[in-house]
């Protein structure tokens, strides 16, 4: 039985995105070759991209497959936010490296979002965060446009701290 709180699992893996819901793409490079994308899809399937980005992770496996529970949680004593997830799908290919997961009950967000590292033809590697959500409790609802806002800047930190953690690897 699904513990998730939306019906459209899997949906960042396809396209389009489902309607009625806020989208968000970001994609941007972090690497170059092989060893870079590597280093890259090791930092997020492992957690460490999350970790290094400030975030509190929490998982039952070490490394990102279908199925893992997840929680995510930023911010500071009474006023830090958990996130209940659960890894919906995994992807450990040649080209292609990441995950998705989907929100829990007591998620402040109904919907989906996946982390992807990419090895492209020229030897970049391309890192893309794809989600889809709508607020699911009252404090999402009431911070209204300001939760897309701290979306778009969270993908872009993820990024950096990606692009930084692989430049040192």
């Amino acid at each position: 039985m699904s513990t998730l709180t939306y019906p459209e699992v899997g949906a960042t893996r396809l396209s389009p995105l489902p309607d009625g819901y806020h989208h968000l793409h970001h994609r941007a490079p972090v690497g170059r070759g092989r060893a870079e994308f590597e280093a890259a899809g090791a930092a997020v399937t492992e957690w460490r991209m999350h970790r290094a980005a400030g975030a509190g992770v929490n998982a039952s496996a070490a490394r990102a497959a279908a199925g893992v529970l997840v929680e995510v949680s930023a911010g500071i004593g009474r006023f830090r936010v958990t996130a209940p997830c659960e890894v919906v799908w995994a992807a450990y290919e040649d080209h292609r490296t990441g995950f998705a997961y989907g929100t829990r009950a007591r998620h402040p967000e109904r919907g989906e979002e996946s982390f992807v590292v990419e090895l492209s033809d020229d030897g970049t590697v391309w890192f893309t965060v794809t989600a889809f959500s709508r607020p699911a409790l009252w404090y999402a609802r009431l911070a209204g446009p300001l939760v897309p806002l701290a979306q778009r800047w969270y993908a872009r930190r993820l990024g950096n701290v990606l692009r930084r953690s692989v430049s040192l690897a």
